[in-house]
């Protein structure tokens, strides 16, 4: 029997078009905690107190979501990209990553040297901030030096005053037109889906290798507990994102011939 590593490596090899779909699996490895496993933010804070519509309504609403991003924001931003990440990227320059699609608002596929117009966030990034009144936009460290200064809601800077909102999208909030449109197209077009630290659970991000699968892809899930589409999947692997990525990578530079 082909060692799964093996037939993932065959797969990617002989993909025209291969796309990757990271989920929080991806990040835990980086020390980025999982926000609904046990033991997550959500064990801690309550959701449905962090919806859009709390967040625009009210100041209350503002300063309890800061709290958390306060909370939260240094470790996002503390953490490193692990060998996924950069298995990924090996890829990619290799010419055998057509895109990632990631559900993860940690930077960190960019920051392990992914070109930004080869990731599509569908959740946004939680490194930057923008104003709601005049689309100033933040750089999301120059926020948490306020919040650490004593600043509960900050505001836009004089004149404006506006609201300022992280790039990320909040429970109740519309997922980004054109991001989810390119996502869909990309997954469609692709002849290898391949899904990586994701429960496939959240939607329509969850959609993505469903598109692919109707259109004709192979689809690989690489994930450590079970998800929903795992009957659909031509080939299912239990692991490490980072491990069973990193290997997968190695097994298909060996293969590759690069100019």
């Amino acid at each position: 029997m082909i060692d799964p590593a093996d037939q993932i490596a065959d797969w990617v090899v002989g993909s025209r078009r291969t796309v990757v779909f990271t989920g929080a699996g991806m990040s835990t490895e980086s020390g980025i905690p999982d926000f609904r496993s046990p033991g997550g933010v959500w064990d801690r804070f309550d959701p449905n107190e962090f919806t859009f519509q709390n967040f625009i309504g009210s100041e209350a609403g503002r300063r309890r979501y800061w709290e958390l991003g306060r909370t939260v924001y240094p470790v996002v931003r503390g953490a490193e990209p692990n060998p996924g990440h950069h298995a990924l990227v090996t890829l990619w320059r290799l010419g055998r990553l057509d895109c990632v699609i990631t559900q993860n608002i940690d930077d960190l596929h960019q920051r392990a040297g992914l070109p930004p117009d080869r990731v599509i966030e569908l959740h946004g990034n939680a490194t930057r901030a923008r104003c709601l009144a005049c689309e100033r936009p933040y750089d999301r460290g120059e926020i948490q030096a306020w919040l650490e200064s004593g600043v509960e809601v900050p505001t836009c800077e004089p004149p404006c005053g506006g609201v300022i909102k992280p790039r990320t999208v909040m429970f109740g909030e519309a997922m980004p037109q054109e991001e989810t449109e390119e996502a869909e197209q990309r997954s469609r077009a692709s002849d290898l889906f391949i899904v990586v630290g994701s429960s496939l659970v959240v939607y329509p991000a969850a959609h993505m290798p469903v598109h692919a699968k109707r259109a004709g892809a192979r689809l690989v899930i690489v994930n450590r507990t079970a998800t929903p589409l795992d009957p659909e999947a031509d080939l299912v692997l239990s692991g490490s994102a980072g491990a069973v990525l990193a290997n997968v990578a190695e097994r298909v530079a060996s293969r590759v011939v690069t100019t």
